[in-house]
């Protein structure tokens, strides 16, 4: 359990206003704190770990926790970090993307803790002119400051009248419930201050914002599902300790604090200990065991530790390489495809690019090589051997 102490302070970007936050955290008294999503997909990743990880504070803090399932706003689309218009989903389709979300995040959440909304209960029941009064609490000029929306109107792209009412919809979750605090990413900053001018509007308790850190995936982006940078809670053992061990020397303090319980004394003397010199490879294998451990095991971190060393310090390849069979005259990349080593074509092309696929030791540099019998590794990870 993390200490109370870092409930305002580990992982978090903004608190808005910092002064409400802190002198609701000092009353003492048990506040309403709640964090919506979308379930576009149905795989969380580690950057979606962080407000996963600061509820479960909260709960084991004493506070009501509620994570609210956005059952009808995900009918609409956030705009939020899009070029374009995001496809609305069903509820049909939402209630099956949360059915595998929910397994997973009890790998974080005690759901006996942690109270389960879903947004159409209440927002389905608005009639058209309930949602023209929400509207004239904005004004254009306010939804304009979006800087989504400004970089779209610069590349002449559509912007859907739909799209403005998004920040009213997941607003209204905020008076509905009449929260102390919302929390979520700093890509959400936006809504979330809608919802607090809402409360505001509708004589509803002063709530504050906090954004958490958003972590960097393996390509050194903000990690997202679209990046293909993820490392997914449901990666194997082997594979999610090999992506860790592949990031960025730079990163390691950051996701210590924002996806693990290692104490902040502890970070912030890795922290010093890698400026002064000391081999943040070391640190790395703490970092990559440890997260492996919290959703695996101790036995399974312990495997893929072992593995990673057998394979990348005694240049090694796997016991377990999975086989397939090449079909006559077939590309590699289309082998690459089918036996799921690439999520495309397309990708199969970028990796060649970046000389990262070899085949029985050679670097593959034509997108018209061919499949043949021996082994293929792409990237640092992914074997495979080719009969």
């Amino acid at each position: 359990m993390a200490p109370s102490s870092d409930l305002l302070t580990r992982a978090v970007a903004k608190l808005i206003p910092k002064d409400l936050a802190e002198k609701k955290i000092a009353s003492g008294q048990k506040l309403r704190i709640y964090w919506g999503i979308d379930p576009t997909g149905n795989k969380i990743h580690l950057g979606h770990s962080v407000p996963m990880r600061k509820m479960q504070a909260f709960a084991d803090a004493g506070h009501e926790v509620i994570l609210i399932i956005g059952s009808f706003t995900a009918m609409i689309g956030d705009p939020t970090d899009k070029g374009s218009m995001r496809q609305p989903l069903t509820q049909e389709q939402v209630k099956q993307n949360f059915e595998s979300y929910k397994e997973q995040a009890s790998k974080i959440f005690d759901f006996k803790k942690i109270q389960v909304r879903y947004n159409h209960e209440w927002l389905e029941k608005l009639g058209f002119d309930d949602v023209v009064r929400l509207g004239s609490n904005f004004t254009v000029q306010q939804m304009l400051q979006r800087d989504m929306f400004v970089k779209r109107m610069e590349e002449k792209k559509p912007i859907g009248v739909h799209e403005f009412l998004y920040p009213l919809m997941v607003g209204y979750d905020s008076v509905v419930l009449d929260v102390d605090c919302e929390l979520g990413g700093t890509d959400q900053e936006f809504n979330m201050l809608a919802g607090r001018h809402l409360q505001q509007a509708m004589g509803k308790r002063d709530k504050f914002v906090m954004t958490v850190k958003m972590i960097e995936g393996t390509d050194g982006k903000i990690m997202s599902k679209t990046s293909l940078n993820c490392i997914y809670l449901t990666d194997e053992p082997k594979d999610m300790y090999g992506k860790l061990m592949a990031m960025r020397d730079d990163l390691i303090t950051s996701y210590m604090e924002c996806v693990t319980e290692i104490p902040m004394d502890e970070i912030k003397r890795v922290g010093k200990e890698i400026k002064s010199g000391q081999n943040p490879r070391d640190f790395k294998k703490f970092l990559a065991y440890e997260v492996v451990r919290m959703y695996h095991g101790e036995k399974e971190a312990k495997n893929a530790e072992e593995e990673f060393t057998r394979i990348f310090s005694q240049k090694g390849a796997p016991d377990d390489m999975p086989e397939i069979k090449a079909k006559k005259g077939e590309l590699l990349m289309d082998l690459l495809v089918r036996a799921k080593m690439v999520t495309s074509k397309s990708d199969a092309r970028r990796l060649i690019d970046q000389k990262a696929i070899h085949l029985n030791e050679r670097c593959v540099e034509s997108i018209d090589a061919k499949a043949e019998e021996g082994m293929v590794k792409v990237g640092k990870r992914k074997f495979l051997k080719i009969i």
